[in-house]
């Protein structure tokens, strides 16, 4: 029963931070080194993420500026954001690379939070997956002749798992309402 309580915290928490990575790369008008996770740059034929072959500085609210450690890479990595979805233009200075994020509209920002509920509601639903495949495993253990467990400990085991499922949407909504303020506030 202790392995199925641990699998289960497990991968809630691997379901929670699969939604802060994803809510990192939502563009909120502020600047992030986050936004630029999902960008690839051709790097000597492999696609590189931005992060492992440049400095990602952040010298104000509403700045990005990528540094490249080879100057040759520089066409390169605006060549990638320019093809990304972020929709900022890159601004090439010959050393580095500088992104100077737009105020989002009212509407824009509207948008921001309908997908970022979406995304909420996502990390939501893989948690009570995570939820019925343990109770199921708690069933299967119970019917078990081999290791049998008590009607009460199968009880006990799906009142952790419950308890532990709720701790684990409350972290979900916190997130997304740290998230939605930011979105709203700029």
């Amino acid at each position: 029963m202790q392995t199925v309580l641990k699998d289960l915290d497990t991968r809630m928490n691997s379901a929670l931070e699969v939604l802060a990575r994803e809510f990192a790369g939502v563009r909120t008008g502020r600047a992030s080194a986050g936004l630029l996770e999902s960008v690839r740059v051709d790097y000597y034929g492999n696609p590189t993420p931005i992060s492992q072959m440049a400095s990602v500085s952040v010298p104000d609210a509403r700045t990005l500026v990528i540094q490249p450690w080879e100057a040759a890479q520089l066409k390169e990595v605006e060549k990638a954001i320019m093809k990304s979805d972020l929709g900022i233009q890159p601004v090439n200075d010959g050393k580095v690379i500088r992104l100077t994020m737009p105020t989002p509209t009212e509407e824009r920002r509207k948008q921001l939070v309908k997908n970022v509920h979406k995304m909420a509601e996502d990390a939501r639903v893989a948690v009570r997956n995570v939820r019925r495949e343990a109770n199921d495993k708690l069933k299967a253990l119970a019917k078990d002749k081999k290791a049998p467990i008590t009607e009460d400990e199968e009880r006990r085991g799906h009142d952790q798992i419950q308890k532990t499922t709720d701790k684990f949407i409350a972290k979900i909504d916190e997130l997304l309402k740290k998230k939605e303020q930011e979105i709203m506030s700029f």
